[in-house]
């Protein structure tokens, strides 16, 4: 590479946008918060322990940590409901920074080509230019995900106790690991973008929740039996694929899903066929009576960890 190129210091200086200042001890003290918790949230953001003198946080680090502090004074979060929200924030925007790197740098140093001082002077010019209508993007989409994740919780609890059923579908690639062998790496890697984007697509166009991407598997949510049916339908007519569909009580927790309705949709596309949907009895039942799908027993199968099951095929209807 070109001994001209941006260093790694210009590169943050121009992504982060202030200069560094402050030393770990100097940040805490100018924010107000204890040494112990600034360590506790900057190990939960996903970010390394520096060395004692080492001049490496900004005034912006030091607004960030003054609002955690505003929430504590509040009283509306303790510290570890404060360390928990930074390991949320962290965990995600890591993902999201490296996604986004990853697609400009592609799109601006095509090839998989070592990139030149020129090719990384243009994608910094790129980032220079774009970050402001990044950053309003993404606080726009955080806002509208934060509502409609509050409304669905908000809906689990107001009605108390009682368990509210969920419907839980996993979908996955049929032979993947064959092709992961067969395949060079850009073409395994151009299969897993497209069948993501394919399946977050059908996921969001029919309203319910995509809630990880597991390479070649996708794991969604839906308020109904119908709406869950509908998307491994459409998702089935789009890839080579096998769905598990399963209804029932779910824990939702650190932004995933757990329990044995999930489970049982993962044992169900374990054992499913290529194109093929099987569900669960519950979901099965739900069905009944709507038109637009047709449900038939398959045969009894060993689900791991849960006994003989014995699933539905969900097809579409002819009519």
């Amino acid at each position: 590479m070109d001994e001209r190129a941006p260093t790694a210091r210009q590169i943050e200086r121009l992504l982060s946008g202030l200069p560094s200042r402050f030393t770990r001890k100097e940040v805490s003290a100018e924010a107000g918060v204890s040494r112990e918790l600034a360590e506790r949230i900057w190990r939960a953001l996903g970010f390394a322990t520096l060395a004692d003198d080492a001049v490496a946080f900004s005034d912006a680090d030091v607004e960030a940590l003054s609002r955690v502090r505003a929430m504590l004074d509040s009283g509306t979060f303790d510290e570890e409901s404060v360390v928990r929200m930074a390991r949320a924030l962290g965990q995600t925007t890591s993902r999201l920074a490296q996604w986004q790197a990853e697609i400009v740098i592609g799109a601006m140093v095509p090839g998989g080509r070592e990139p030149s001082a020129g090719d990384l002077d243009r994608v910094l010019e790129t980032a220079r230019t774009l970050l402001p209508d990044f950053e309003r993007l993404l606080i726009h989409v955080w806002r509208a995900q934060l509502a409609a994740a509050s409304a669905r919780l908000l809906a689990v609890a107001a009605v108390g106790d009682e368990p509210v059923p969920i419907a839980v579908g996993f979908a996955d690639l049929v032979s993947f690991t064959r092709r992961s062998r067969d395949l060079p790496e850009r073409d395994l890697a151009a299969l897993v973008e497209g069948f993501e984007s394919r399946a977050a697509d059908v996921v969001a166009a029919h309203g319910a929740r995509l809630v990880k991407t597991l390479g070649d598997e996708v794991l969604f949510t839906a308020s109904t039996p119908a709406q869950a049916a509908a998307i491994a339908l459409d998702l089935i007519d789009a890839e080579e694929l096998r769905v598990g569909l399963a209804y029932g009580p779910v824990l939702p927790m650190l932004g995933d899903v757990f329990g044995t309705t999930v489970n049982l949709a993962a044992r169900l596309t374990a054992i499913a066929g290529p194109g093929m949907i099987l569900t669960d009895d519950a979901l099965a039942g739900a069905l009944k009576g709507d038109r637009r799908f047709v449900v038939h027993r398959h045969r009894k199968r060993q689900a791991r960890g849960l006994g003989v099951v014995r699933p539905h095929v969900l097809r579409r209807s002819a009519s």
